[in-house]
């Protein structure tokens, strides 16, 4: 399949994914989240209409009481177990989104690129700092200068969702992230896939952990890439399992494109 090919079907499936958004209870269940419209300027592309229904705090799981799953991956290391990730989502036509650092964006375009090719992409900041390392300027560089990158390496629009680094998040940060366009997009259970064989966190252990966290609107956090001292991906080895396991409990993986 060329680039092109599975840059339509990424699009049919998009529009067929934002067709759920209402039986899931989407713009009721999301009227919560309102907040005002950001204005002025903030160097980004403008927005879909919608998007603020989101703002207003984190969001750790989808509003929702419908047996529905999301499966998302983050990516700040390097390329290991994206290939095995495609390749068991394109099986199974199962939808994800990729949590992406610029930096990781900058060092791996062909892999980010291939992951924008057939799913949602989204911003994971650009080089995963702390929280508490950065005052308001240093939070607006990394939403701004990690967004630049991802459109650089994948050609595309990428979603307008922002994860916060360790998932470290305040009323404050939420605030500016959502005033410069992005819905914050957090999770509501980690497999610590991430941490590998190497610390301690095997591929039986990833899928359990995805086991245990299954439930309505659960948002679950994934990883790709390796460490020096992490080993093999997990997650990529977990992930056949775990969508196993979402579907054996009757539950569907839906896009999170579909919020939007």
């Amino acid at each position: 399949m060329t680039l092109h090919q599975r840059r339509l079907g990424r699009r049919s499936f998009l529009a067929a994914g934002a067709a759920l958004a209402l039986p899931l209870g989407g713009a009721a269940d999301l009227r919560r989240f309102r907040a005002p419209d950001p204005a002025g300027p903030t160097g980004l592309p403008p927005r879909r209409r919608g998007l603020s229904d989101l703002f207003g705090e984190e969001i750790r799981r989808i509003p929702t009481d419908d047996p529905v799953v999301a499966l998302t991956f983050n990516a700040a290391w390097n390329d290991d177990g994206i290939d095995a990730v495609l390749d068991v989502l394109r099986s199974r036509d199962t939808p994800a989104t990729f949590f992406l650092t610029g930096q990781f964006a900058e060092a791996n375009p062909e892999a980010a690129e291939a992951l924008a090719a057939e799913h949602g992409v989204a911003s994971h900041s650009y080089d995963h700092p702390a929280l508490a390392d950065l005052d308001a300027a240093g939070l607006r560089e990394q939403v701004e200068r990690a967004d630049r990158a991802i459109r650089e390496a994948t050609g595309t629009d990428p979603l307008p969702f922002y994860r916060f680094p360790y998932s470290e998040t305040s009323a404050d940060a939420v605030a500016q992230v959502n005033a410069l366009g992005f819905a914050d997009i957090e999770f509501t259970d980690d497999t610590l896939g991430y941490l590998g064989e190497g610390g301690g966190i095997t591929v039986e252990d990833a899928v359990d952990r995805a086991v245990r966290a299954i439930g309505p609107g659960t948002i679950l956090q994934m990883h790709l890439g390796a460490t020096d001292t992490s080993g093999p991906n997990v997650d990529s080895r977990a992930l056949p399992a775990v969508i196993d396991a979402v579907e054996d409990r009757g539950y569907t993986v839906i896009d999170l494109a579909s919020l939007v």
